[in-house]
């Protein structure tokens, strides 16, 4: 008996998606999603980070469960080696996101490094919901784009208006943070 397998590429045969579609959809998540960085600058800025720490946080580890996980386990005057242990098992699953992506993407090898650091949640859902390659590449690197930039602005905008309140926790900012963490 032949042994059966499912693909796990998309044919680049597969119907069309007009790429505007592709865009519109994209940047709809982007722009839903990168606003909450905001909610991180204010929680990370609350648990006692610098505008600096939080800002290249949220540059080099750009995976948002992760970086709540760990200002979250601060400000509860959790360890730091603890938080930071905690934040990187969460942030895990993006290794598996990358399998599968590496396969339906099929970038050239000079590109993978760089776009690994998009390999997150929604640039993951918005390329597998796409009906062909091109349709998933443009998805993923759109949302990365979009997601990228507005989260890291948003979070700088978030630390700032942190920093020039001073308590956050007496304005009830310090529910921002547990309320964005759940929504994503």
């Amino acid at each position: 008996m032949a042994e059966q397998t499912a693909s796990p590429v998309i044919p680049d045969d597969a119907p069309a998606k007009p790429d505007a579609a592709v865009v519109r959809d994209a940047l709809g998540v982007g722009v839903a999603v990168g606003l909450s960085g905001f909610a991180f600058g204010v929680t990370s800025a609350g648990s006692g980070l610098g505008l600096l720490q939080t800002c290249v946080l949220s540059l080099l580890v750009f995976t948002g469960a992760s970086q709540f996980a760990l200002v979250g386990a601060l400000a509860a005057g959790g360890n730091p080696f603890t938080a930071a242990a905690g934040a990187f098992f969460l942030g895990t699953r993006n290794a598996f996101y990358g399998l599968r992506l590496s396969q339906l993407l099929a970038l050239p090898k000079a590109v993978r490094p760089l776009a690994a650091h998009w390999v997150i949640d929604e640039t993951t859902a918005v390329a597998l919901a796409q009906p062909s390659r091109r349709a998933a590449r443009i998805g993923f690197t759109v949302t990365g784009l979009t997601l990228y930039v507005l989260w890291n602005a948003t979070t700088l905008l978030g630390a700032l208006g942190a920093e020039a309140i001073g308590d956050t926790a007496a304005w009830g900012l310090d529910a921002a943070g547990p309320a964005v963490f759940l929504a994503l």
